[in-house]
């Protein structure tokens, strides 16, 4: 099982796997947010020594994302800032090859730690429209880089002191000889080597998250000189020194995604953090399922509380959900990492869709393992609600989903998808236990919210875009849904078909039935409907399901020991230890680390729409 999740490379995966077993990250209690943040800073520091080449790992998005897998179980703050330093940060530099070249040693060698400043205060979804400028002026050889008003303040990367000097890379507009050519990225230093803010930056706490423990701040500039070597080229955009501006892209939107283009990788490398938390919640909630004793149907006997069908069916639900959004995050990677340029517009496409609805799974995976833990599952210490605050950090960073989805509905209705054709066979004809089938009607459900969609798209009314399109984003967005989930079916379906070994092979088409039949059930009423399954076999879904949970059922242990959660790791939760917080460090033994400074609408797991049964009556 631990194969077909992770596949042939072991370099990607293994050596994260071990770093974050280590002592050095372990959980420590008592920790204000303050320290925990600069502990974060830290361990950022032991992530640095473990690469060979910095620039080589931020061009490899799948060893990029294979780190971000790993982290969120040990250190949310550290998978934050390690994200934007690798990744929005350094990435920005390495994928910027025109101009002079750079020094980045101090950046690789994380004597100054990199930051990502694109979002405004008063531009969040609307980041086209940034205020903030970098006016030039060839006389000089310089820009200013300026805010103008507080609405452009940079909201919310980790700019503070905490950790060290820091620079960032900056999007800004760049005006040359009064012309607006597009917002570009500039490269500019935060802090001098004490960590004090350079002349004209002005660097805001802001007030703590209930997420990860990040040095989140307000930052603004004021006339801040920069070089012409600031600005980072590349084909979409070039300024000689002498002030002269090239483009190969016509379109000032177009140049600004380009600018940003590291934040789909960005998206790839939330998924991957969402993917890790959920597989660790996974692990420590089965477990102490199979270990937590409580009473039996008879008097006096006692089992364990995975025993009860009650507590152990939404646990084997979050399993075959966490399968299907680790291979369909494996399919989004490689779609993106290997595809032609022609294909790269799909590719983003494909990874926002992704990136939502992983992260929207690992929301409510992590929540119905924190219930079955009880009280358990509320402490810190035990890797489940820590990281589950956290996950609501990934499902609003690098594009929000709700945003990204809108998007990506609106492509798939304007000629970017096309719904499979109906198939001849009659449903009567086939079996629900037919893998084949049950993709079928996911895609039956996509061609229902696709037909719907383009109805009340083709049916607004005239001349107001906006309540032409208010009409239509509600299917619309259950089109996307559909998508998502048809193809995080078919990357379980495929990795069952090519599992090495015959019994990994049948858990992992069971997985597939269970995470199916579900989706099929919760639209079974219009599937029932259009034709597409009959009364017959709309009544036997609850059973079908049924037997999927019992004949899984006696491999959880299995099915979660597959996410190679690493023993040191899960040890050392009091959960799960038989003296549990009997065998924890006490608050005290950390009392030295207490304020160190210096450094949408989805359906819940296993829900059922019972439109279908009604329809049958």
């Amino acid at each position: 099982m631990t194969r077909a999740l992770f596949g042939d490379r072991p370099e990607l995966h293994e050596p994260w796997r071990k770093l974050f077993s280590t002592e050095p990250f372990r959980f420590r209690e008592g920790l204000s947010p303050s320290g925990r943040a600069a502990l974060s800073y830290e361990r950022l520091r032991l992530i640095n020594d473990a690469l060979d080449s910095p620039e080589d790992f931020v061009a490899d998005v799948e060893r990029l994302t294979a780190l971000h897998e790993w982290v969120g179980p040990v250190d949310a703050g550290l998978g934050t800032v390690a994200s934007i330093h690798y990744n929005l940060f350094l990435g920005s530099l390495v994928d910027h090859t025109a101009g002079p070249e750079r020094d980045l040693r101090e950046f690789t060698e994380l004597r100054r730690t990199g930051t990502f400043l694109c979002t405004e205060s008063g531009h969040g979804n609307s980041a086209a429209q940034l205020e903030t400028t970098a006016t030039y002026d060839p006389a000089a050889r310089a820009f200013t880089l300026h805010t103008p008003s507080a609405a452009a303040r940079k909201f919310m990367p980790n700019t503070s002191s905490t950790g060290g000097p820091k620079s960032t890379v900056v999007a800004a507009r760049l005006i040359v000889d009064g012309k607006d050519r597009g917002v570009f990225l500039f490269l500019a230093e935060l802090s001098d080597a004490s960590g004090r803010p350079m002349p004209g930056v002005g660097i805001r706490r802001l007030p703590q998250t209930a997420t990860a423990s990040v040095d989140h701040c307000a930052t603004s500039f004021d006339q801040v000189r920069l070089p012409h070597t600031a600005l980072l080229q590349s084909a979409h955009g070039q300024l000689t020194p002498d002030g002269v501006f090239t483009s190969s892209v016509g379109s000032p939107r177009k140049r600004f995604l380009h600018s940003i283009g590291r934040v789909t990788a960005g998206k790839l490398c939330m998924s991957a953090y969402s993917l890790g938390v959920t597989r660790h919640a996974l692990a420590v909630a089965v477990r102490h399922a199979h270990t937590r004793r409580t009473s039996g149907v008879s008097a006096g006997g006692s089992v364990p509380l995975f025993a009860h069908r009650s507590h152990h069916t939404p646990l084997l639900d979050a399993i075959a959900t966490t399968y299907a959004a680790t291979f369909l995050h494996r399919a989004a990677v490689r779609r993106w990492a290997r595809s032609p340029e022609s294909e790269r517009e799909n590719g983003e496409r494909f990874a926002a869709v992704a990136k939502g609805w992983i992260t929207w799974r690992a929301r409510a995976v992590m929540t119905e393992c924190r219930e079955r833990c009880g009280a358990q599952g509320l402490f810190l210490a035990n890797g489940i609600a820590g990281q589950l605050a956290a996950n609501e950090g990934t499902i609003t960073a690098e594009g929000d989903n709700l945003v990204i989805w809108v998007k990506a509905a609106g492509e798939m209705l304007l000629g970017h998808f096309t719904p499979k054709v109906s198939r001849e066979t009659p449903p009567e004809a086939r079996d629900l236990g037919d893998p084949v089938f049950l993709q079928d009607l996911l895609s039956d459900i996509e061609r229902v919210w696709h037909g719907r969609a383009r109805t009340r798209l083709r049916g607004g009314p005239a001349g107001n875009p906006l309540n032409r399109w208010n009409a239509t984003v509600t299917p619309a967005l259950e089109l996307v849904d559909a998508y998502a989930h048809r193809h995080a079916a078919q990357a379980l379906l495929d990795a069952a078909d090519e599992a090495p070994h015959p019994e990994a092979r049948r858990q992992l088409h069971q997985l597939h039935r269970l995470f199916a039949l579900r989706r099929i059930a919760a639209h079974s009423g219009d599937l029932l409907a259009d034709g597409y399954l009959t009364s017959a076999q709309v009544r036997q879904l609850p059973d079908a399901a049924e037997d999927v949970v019992a004949e899984l059922a006696p491999h959880a242990l299995t099915l979660t020991k597959g996410f190679a959660v690493a023993d040191e790791i899960l040890l050392d939760h009091p959960i799960s230890r038989p003296d549990g917080f009997d065998g924890a460090e006490s608050h005290e033994a950390h009392e030295g680390h207490e304020g160190h400074e210096g450094v949408g609408g989805f359906e819940g797991i296993g829900a059922h729409d019972r439109t279908g049964d009604l329809l049958t009556r």
